[in-house]
């Protein structure tokens, strides 16, 4: 046979293109990153979504993932556990007092320490995030610590004999100490972690700051703000009758000054 050039077969031309082209299911996958400062995720994505969806035509599709679908998987895992959480700490709070209004006062705890998580992450200029809801779970261990410490302890004197207001008298002078060290050691644990610039601190700085904040406000409206709800809607155990305390194992005249 002849042999014939290629440039009477075809010709050559040199233009600008894909240096790889990648396959999901049959089909072509382009992949386009970006990264998110300065704003949270969630929010970024949705207005992308919302401007970028309607110019997408059949048979192109798009697909959100990356840190958006762990963060959609995380959120999902979230609104199961926390509301399951929350459940059984009322319930077990319920159990220990035999009363549902001393547990709701207890549990509001939960509520001082959010504000102060809130604050926080305003102050700070923030998004929320995933690890600033952890953050939000983990301070509600130490929110009910505290204010578990003074319900209990009043509950103990009433229990003895003494009234209602001199009882919430003697559990402020005698519970300030412990609950101000609760509060204190639990925050000064994540300062590192909240003044962190470092590789990880993006993930860090919000659980921290939202752990920190939250325990100071909790601590300084657990002091002021439930004794004051005790006086006017607790109800205590009658004189006479066991409490908590005396499911640990403490004496009921231990605290006395």
């Amino acid at each position: 046979g002849q042999r014939l050039p290629l440039t009477r077969l075809l010709s050559f031309e040199r233009t600008t293109g894909q240096s790889l082209i990648t396959h999901d299911g049959g089909r072509r996958r382009v992949v386009v990153r970006c990264n998110v400062r300065g704003r949270d995720l969630a929010g970024f994505v949705a207005e992308a979504q919302a401007r970028i969806n309607p110019l997408i035509q059949h048979p192109f599709s798009i697909e959100w993932s990356g840190q958006f679908e762990h963060y959609e998987r995380a959120r999902k895992r979230l609104w199961v556990v926390v509301p399951t959480a929350l459940v059984l700490i009322f319930t077990l709070l319920y159990l220990s007092f035999r009363s549902v209004r001393d547990s709701l006062m207890v549990f509001s705890g939960v509520l001082f320490a959010r504000v102060g998580g809130v604050l926080g992450l305003l102050i700070c200029r923030m998004p929320f995030s995933i690890s600033a809801s952890v953050g939000f779970v983990a301070l509600a261990g130490a929110a009910l610590l505290e204010g578990l410490i003074l319900i209990t302890t009043i509950r103990r004197f009433m229990a003895q004999g003494l009234p209602k207001r001199e009882s919430i008298e003697q559990d402020r002078l005698i519970r300030l100490r412990p609950v101000l060290m609760t509060g204190l050691v639990a925050a000064l644990g994540f300062v590192p972690m909240a003044l962190s610039t470092g590789v990880g601190a993006e993930v860090q700085r919000p659980l921290a700051i939202v752990v920190v904040f939250g325990i100071a406000t909790d601590t300084i409206l657990t002091m002021l703000v439930l004794p004051v709800m005790y006086l006017l809607f607790g109800k205590g155990p009658q004189a006479g009758t066991e409490d908590i305390e005396d499911t640990v194992g403490q004496s009921p005249t231990a605290d006395r000054p």
